[in-house]
């Protein structure tokens, strides 16, 4: 991270909820925030969570989300000893709550992968068991550090997965991979994990959070609007039955990126050959 975007950064840290949120250029970074205990999930932790995806999405100088944890591990999954003291407050009306069947785990697929069309990058740093590995699948793309470990966790307890890791799961590695995985209900290390798909990159744990950021500043100096097109797009091919839809769908978007502001300054930019200078509009 350079100067200018450290000086930039600011901390929004909430003890309560133990997520810390930072935002350093147009990336927001949420970081799970419970490191002694190996940032095991609450439900104030979880509906934090789904919060700052969505308010990571309403705002329009947000281009690309990082998502990681604190201390040595990713998310050990739920804290079975509990956490919450107070009542959380998950912003739902009454009548909400009573009709509410998802609850937070049940939101992670639905708020990181298509509730919000700006890219959600995973840096795994260290232990993701249960829903926490959950919560990393849901993610668009996942960089993990050499000391991460993966651990679907849910045999162990006696139940079947939840978090979307049943829907996030077979789409990333096909049916036999994922229902093999599930099954074995063992530990992967990074390395396995990269040979078996379930995370693009592997880098040295001391990297990782350069790396991570590294990758969406990338990301964000991207055009917005067709990042976030592209993401929708894609996000949504496992729900298409339509083809045909499909492609006119695509014709569109494209398109409505030529004819956008970005676009052209896109186009201009190659004849040029200079760097763009996107607006989001």
């Amino acid at each position: 991270m350079n100067p200018e975007a450290q000086a930039a950064a600011a901390w929004q840290p909430d003890t309560m909820s133990h997520l810390a949120v930072e935002t350093v250029g147009h990336v927001r970074v949420v970081r799970l925030d419970r490191p002694e205990r190996k940032n095991a999930l609450t439900a104030s932790l979880g509906w934090s969570i789904v919060r700052a995806i969505g308010d990571a999405n309403g705002d329009d100088d947000v281009r690309v989300v990082a998502l990681t944890g604190n201390g040595d591990a990713f998310c050990s999954g739920l804290d079975l000893g509990g956490g919450d003291e107070e009542p959380v407050d998950a912003g739902l009306s009454d009548q909400q709550r009573m009709l509410d069947e998802k609850g937070w785990v049940g939101r992670f697929l639905l708020a990181l992968r298509f509730e919000t069309d700006k890219p959600v990058v995973a840096g795994i740093n260290g232990a993701a068991v249960g829903a926490g590995l959950s919560l990393a699948m849901a993610a668009d793309i996942r960089i993990a550090a050499d000391t991460a470990r993966l651990h679907p966790g849910y045999l162990r307890a006696g139940t079947s997965p939840d978090g979307g890791l049943t829907w996030s799961l077979p789409t990333l590695v096909g049916h036999e991979n994922a229902l093999r995985f599930l099954l074995e209900c063992r530990f992967v290390d990074a390395d396995e994990a990269l040979r078996r798909g379930l995370v693009s990159e592997v880098v040295p744990a001391d990297q990782l959070d350069e790396r991570l950021l590294g990758f969406c500043d990338a990301v964000a100096a991207r055009a917005p609007l067709a990042v976030r097109r592209t993401k929708r797009l894609v996000a949504r091919t496992p729900l298409v039955t339509d083809v045909d839809g499909r492609m006119t769908e695509e014709i569109r978007n494209a398109r409505a990126g030529l004819d956008s502001e970005d676009g052209r300054e896109a186009v201009q930019a190659i004849i040029e050959k200079r760097t763009p200078e996107f607006r989001g509009r």
